[in-house]
């Protein structure tokens, strides 16, 4: 299972081409893809056009979202507690620990703020 990052949503969704390059393949592809609520979260609250909304919504509907419940706000605080320079990044630590239960790999844009969660696996869409 492959778990999408905000940025990749931002960088990938697009009215142009629906889904581009990288996202695109894999969706096609036989992985699972699933989308923390939280990254949705911070999509959603970005200034967002109809078509955009759209698209979201046929690659990503709810049902493929990944909830932040009891045990996901759990190992948040713990990873919380564990990683250096955590403040600020609130909702990056929320987001792995979604992928972390979910035993999957996370792709991210950002990689520099997802380093230091121990256990936490990156996806390289070129390198797979």
């Amino acid at each position: 299972m492959i778990v999408l990052d905000t940025s990749v949503l931002v960088a990938h969704v697009r009215p142009s081409v629906g889904a581009s390059g990288p996202l695109l393949a894999l969706l096609e592809s036989d992985e699972a893809v699933r989308v923390p609520a939280l990254a949705m979260y911070e999509w959603w609250r970005g200034p967002r056009r109809d078509d955009e909304l759209d698209i979201q919504q046929r690659l990503f509907p709810p049902a493929q979202f990944l909830t932040f419940g009891a045990t996901q706000a759990r190992m948040a605080a713990d990873l919380y507690r564990m990683v250096g320079r955590a403040r600020g990044r609130d909702t990056d630590i929320a987001i792995a620990a979604c992928a972390l239960i979910a035993k999957a790999d996370l792709w991210t844009l950002n990689e520099k703020d997802f380093n230091d969660i121990p256990g936490l696996r990156l996806y390289q869409p070129f390198l797979q």
